[in-house]
């Protein structure tokens, strides 16, 4: 498998079949069932332990934040609770994971543009670090839900820089045209600052930005910590208050093909902590707190989804569709922004890729795809099929569609395999009927 950073980095191939972690992966297909999301657990640990030693050996005051967003589970919390990183949640539920688990709320960092009274209220109650202000409705709810509880709530305000990522538009969040954040135009965000500053009852720690996901050329990352060290140093002058942390956000692109050439942690650290010390020397501003929030870049290429081969359908001039046991169920990304995968039949992947195949759905969808015309070897009903790079964005947007039961989460390690969230039943998907 000549499949380089696509790969797990446990992965291998021995008696023609696909390891991760050690594990046979058409075993654990055979007695776990398909479809299955399988981590490589020394992966997540190892680019966890790499983000946070990048950034502090680099710039001593700043910390990771995992994005929750791009997979959550209860283990994947105890994961970056032990490895020292910081936690970001988008909604109650991914808090209430985090809490349910032990995870210290005061290294928790809640995102979203339109968080709900209720959740704002169980954010504070908990005792979350920050929560990152995204409008002025939302400013003056923290205001009020912090008076009635007592206290004075950290704050980050979400500021959009106007830098455009080269990434797909549905994932490009730092340009004007965006719903998160406010806006620079006309010195807007410097006047909203302005007004958080006299809010009661809120802390103003620092500023927060993140331009996309997947992201693959570094320099708007520069262009973007320029850009924030500058309205730091805009808010000193016009207000005369220091503000002492940058949450740059996250985005750095990750190898979801084989030709695929991401930025490595470590460019990308040196590249961002060059880039604010450099901003902070050129406005003789005092280096604040540093924040970054990488989400695909630790989990997407750790992961794998197993699925069995049910059907094929040779379409000559057309297509070849090999029919799997999920979809867009449980990888709606590909439906959504025509995301490209690698695939391999794990029983066969010592052999080479011969044909080209549509890896599709088994969901009442004409779109319902996970793989689209991508090399494969030659497919067989009841093959198991590997797809790479699923580690990101896949379990936590699954759904029920069509009634279909969210896989099983399996990390591997030392040959060893557990089962970390079980397999959905029917019994699951109604339970909430009356």
């Amino acid at each position: 498998m000549e499949l380089g950073a696509v790969l797990p980095m446990t992965a291998e191939v021995k008696g023609g079949h696909l390891y991760i972690g050690g594990v046979d992966m058409v075993a654990l297909a055979k007695s776990q069932g398909t479809a299955l999301y399988v981590f490589d657990e020394a992966h997540l640990k190892h680019r966890m332990h790499e983000y946070l030693s990048a950034f502090r050996e680099l710039y001593p005051n700043s910390d990771v934040i995992y994005a929750s967003k791009s997979f959550l589970n209860k283990e994947v919390v105890r994961l970056v609770n032990a490895q020292g990183l910081c936690l970001d949640v988008s909604g109650g539920g991914e808090l209430a994971c985090a809490l349910s688990v032990g995870f210290p709320a005061e290294r928790v960092f809640v995102h979203g543009n339109n968080k709900t009274p209720l959740e704002l209220r169980e954010a504070m109650q908990a005792g979350v670090g920050r929560i990152v202000v995204d409008s002025f409705d939302e400013l003056d709810r923290v205001s009020v839900i912090a008076g009635e509880l007592g206290i004075t709530q950290d704050i980050l305000m979400r500021i959009t820089p106007g830098v455009e990522a080269d990434t797909h538009e549905y994932i490009r969040t730092g340009c004007e045209d965006s719903k998160f954040g406010f806006t620079m135009k006309d010195s807007f965000a410097l006047q909203a600052i302005g007004r958080a500053l006299k809010t009661e009852n809120v802390n103003l720690a620092g500023l927060h930005c993140h331009i996309g996901s997947q992201i693959f050329k570094l320099d708007p990352f520069a262009e973007a910590a320029n850009v924030m060290v500058q309205l730091m140093d805009d808010v000193r002058k016009e207000y005369g208050v220091t503000l002492g942390e940058l949450d740059l956000g996250g985005g750095l692109g990750i190898a979801y093909l084989a030709d695929d050439e991401p930025a490595s942690v470590e460019e990308f650290a040196k590249m961002l902590t060059s880039a604010v010390k450099d901003a902070c020397s050129k406005f003789s501003f005092p280096e604040p707190r540093l924040l970054v929030e990488p989400g695909r870049s630790i989990t997407a290429n750790a992961g794998v989804t197993l699925y069995t081969v049910g059907t094929i359908k040779d379409l000559p001039g057309i297509r070849k569709f090999v029919a799997i046991d999920g979809g867009m169920s449980d990888n709606i990304r590909t439906a959504l922004y025509h995301a490209d995968y690698e695939p391999v039949i794990a029983n066969k992947a010592d052999q080479p890729r011969t044909e080209i195949v549509t890896l599709c759905g088994k969901h009442c969808e004409s779109g319902d795809a996970v793989v689209l015309d991508m090399p494969l070897q030659s497919a067989e009903v009841g093959d198991v099929a590997c797809v790479f790079g699923t580690g990101a964005y896949n379990q936590t947007m699954a759904s029920n569609y069509n009634g279909q039961p969210r896989p099983a989460v399996v990390f591997v390690e030392d040959g060893n395999a557990r089962v970390v969230t079980r397999r959905e039943t029917y019994e699951d998907l109604y339970r909430r009927d009356v």
